[in-house]
């Protein structure tokens, strides 16, 4: 079974009387956390590409997705030479896990699609509050003060930066879709329990649990896909090019927070990839469609990266002995 980073030794690399390696944790500590960052990286760039592929059913660009996905993982499970349904008592959770993750992806798209982008964005990454809500029910995570107050910290940044028109003002409230915020709230909802699933799974190989996400998405996307509208034909040039894009980018992003939810809690995960996931996504916008952001976007920027430097500080603190006196001068971290 893959270990924790907690339980990653301190000194790998290192000899007993390395008293550098004593002060500063192994890398180990930390590739969670950084996984989950670098998974918001491809998914913001998914989400540039949905964006200009705006005249595609949400179902087909979520088929095209978990399609990448799954073509891409196929040679991963071969080398790795592991069965590719994975542990016959684990199966019927890897298909809950393709089930709740196919649904909680086409549910963005589609509240996205009703909706305007700020509105359900506020929705959508609202969803640490959901994972460590359910890591704490159903998995006996801890979730103190520390994690209470980050959350808190992330909300008020995802606030701030997309201006939610119910607080702010300004905004025409009878174009607001009741069914979009009912998709971006399921969606919360439904990516807040895969979270919980793949740490159930932690043990299984992460190209197992992809492939079974894959092939199972596959068939829940075409099928509501099918029911509610229908394939189109995607434009020539360029687009076809942003779609091969659309499935590798989908491979890594899942790569990586597969990775880091098999080695780090489910809270600490949830919240640096929304805190990341804002972030890239703004920057984005700069560079691709020349939106600059004010100052409510640079305030809630702030205020979100702040709280991915709490959550790797205290990562590093609960790394100390405990009577390292900088984990005596900064315990209301580790509560």
């Amino acid at each position: 079974m893959t270990k924790t980073c907690l339980e990653a030794p301190l000194l790998e690399g290192g000899s007993v009387g390395d008293t550098t390696n004593k002060s500063w944790p192994s890398w180990d500590l930390y590739k969670g956390l950084t996984f989950s960052s670098m998974s918001s990286l491809f998914f913001s760039l998914c989400t540039v590409i949905v964006k200009r592929l705006h005249y595609l059913y949400p179902g087909q660009l979520a088929v095209i997705r978990f399609l990448g996905i799954l073509v891409f993982t196929a040679p991963l499970v071969i080398f790795s030479r592991q069965h590719p349904l994975g542990p016959p008592a684990l199966r019927p959770l890897l298909v809950l896990r393709g089930l709740l993750g196919a649904t909680s992806l086409f549910l963005r798209f589609y509240a996205i699609h009703y909706m305007p982008i700020a509105d359900a964005s506020v929705i959508i990454f609202s969803v640490p509050v959901w994972v460590s809500a359910l890591a704490k029910l159903f998995l006996k995570e801890p979730c103190g003060f520390f994690h209470a107050f980050t959350v808190m910290l992330t909300l008020v940044g995802i606030l701030l930066i997309t201006k939610l028109p119910l607080l702010f003002g300004g905004a025409d409230l009878a174009g607001f879709e009741v069914r979009g915020v009912l998709a971006a709230l399921a969606s919360t909802v439904f990516g807040a329990s895969v979270y919980i699933v793949v740490r159930k799974v932690k043990g299984v190989h992460h190209s197992v649990i992809m492939v079974n996400f894959g092939w199972v998405a596959i068939l829940e996307t075409s099928c509501i896909t099918l029911l509610t509208n229908r394939f189109e034909p995607v434009h020539c040039g360029m687009d076809r090019w942003l779609l091969v894009l659309l499935g590798a980018f989908s491979f890594g992003g899942q790569v990586l927070l597969t990775r880091a939810l098999q080695m780090e809690q489910a809270g600490p995960v949830s919240v640096v990839r929304s805190a990341a996931d804002i972030v890239f996504v703004f920057i984005w916008q700069v560079l691709f469609f020349g939106e600059v952001p004010d100052w409510y976007t640079v305030s809630g920027a702030l205020l979100v990266t702040l709280s991915v430097l709490l959550t790797g500080l205290r990562k590093w603190l609960l790394s100390l002995p405990e009577s390292s006196r900088a984990r005596s001068r900064l315990a209301w971290i580790t509560l």
